[in-house]
């Protein structure tokens, strides 16, 4: 193998690559990148098994086909070390020589038929979504995906197909996001995407790209990739049971006044306490310490008898970085009870804090 490439493309390609590399076990072929040399195309692989990604560029002089391995943070450490000129890969015995001007480094190689294999399109079942409206929907439900929780279906996002709709859910148990996107299916199934590929795929993604899956792998193919995880088997939490059916009260509120006030009052305690009266609202630091913080807004909120809720400031705060409105509904039944928040097509139900 032989190719000629520019340094800023091949880079691009390794660093996207990278998050894909093994790299707990050097020794295992996973921790090497897979470059494979046709006609008019380079393509680069990498997985840890669990996830992977494959991209081809055609910006490339083949000189010589053929395939190559090479410790993946090796290669891409090389490259950045580059001017942005062109950079010669090269395999000699079992060696991938990368050659700038002057400078030249030999990688070993792995054998390169022993890279796992990726998954196939072929016989998969597939549903349509616009690329930009579902990268939009797994951004709003991301902060709410668990992490290293023992009920592994709880680290990871569920989508689930409605004959109408698709639901976008995730929860760690202290709260739960919902993201609905309209649109009719043909049918009605559901699977859980890992929180890794979750964030990885916000970063790959944006042109137009379809989606095929089966019970164990989702796979994601656009013009460039072809990303592929194995999915999360378990069964999710019955989300829609979490859901009040109904509320009895509803606020409006200000996105810009509450994020100031919770922002101002968390520098002392990320636990907090939101005092909502007929026509001003208090912030309320809860510490342990002897501390205190409060601060108050003058606020019409049409309430006859006083509320409070109890929470993490946080919680709250990620519901309100994930909207574009500038007010919002919190609905509620009670005092201090899980209450919701809502904005669009976003909605977030929060356990209180209970003291």
């Amino acid at each position: 193998m032989k190719v000629i490439i520019l340094k800023s493309v091949l880079e691009n390609i390794l660093t996207n690559a990278t998050p894909f590399l093994e790299k707990k076990d050097l020794s295992q072929i996973t921790s090497h990148f897979y470059l494979n040399a046709e006609e008019d195309c380079l393509q680069i692989k990498s997985t840890d098994f669990e996830i992977g990604l494959s991209f081809s560029s055609q910006n490339v002089t083949i000189v010589n086909k053929g395939v190559a391995t090479a410790n993946g943070k090796k290669l891409l450490d090389i490259v950045k070390t580059f001017k942005d000129e062109n950079v010669t890969l090269e395999t000699i015995n079992n060696d991938l020589f990368v050659k700038q001007n002057n400078s030249k480094f030999k990688l070993p190689m792995m054998n390169a038929l022993e890279f796992p294999k990726f998954p196939i399109v072929e016989n998969q079942s597939k549903f349509d979504i616009d690329s930009a409206e579902f990268i939009k929907a797994i951004k709003k439900v991301t902060p709410v995906i668990d992490n290293n929780n023992p009920k592994y279906e709880l680290n990871g996002a569920l989508i689930s197909i409605k004959s109408d709709h698709i639901n976008l859910v995730s929860t760690d148990t202290k709260r739960l996001a919902l993201f609905k996107i309209e649109k009719n299916t043909e049918k009605d199934f559901s699977l859980i995407i890992p929180k890794k590929a979750i964030l990885e795929i916000q970063k790959l993604f944006f042109n137009k790209m379809e989606i095929f899956y089966d019970e164990n792998i989702l796979i994601i193919k656009s013009e460039d990739f072809l990303f592929f995880t194995k999915l999360i088997n378990g069964r999710f939490p019955e989300y829609e049971r979490i859901i009040p059916k109904e509320l009895k009260y509803r606020i409006q509120l200000s996105r810009e006044k509450m994020v100031e006030s919770i922002r101002q009052i968390s520098i002392l305690s990320s636990e907090i306490k939101i005092i909502f009266k007929s026509k001003s609202i208090i912030f309320e630091s809860l510490n342990d310490d002897n501390s205190e913080g409060k601060t108050e807004i003058d606020f019409e909120t049409g309430l006859e008898e006083d509320i409070y809720f109890m929470m993490n400031s946080r919680y709250i705060l990620d519901f309100l970085s994930n909207i574009e409105e500038n007010n919002f509904i919190l609905g509620y039944n009670d005092s201090n009870v899980p209450f919701m928040l809502e904005s669009q097509n976003l909605i977030t139900i929060i356990m209180p804090i209970i003291k």
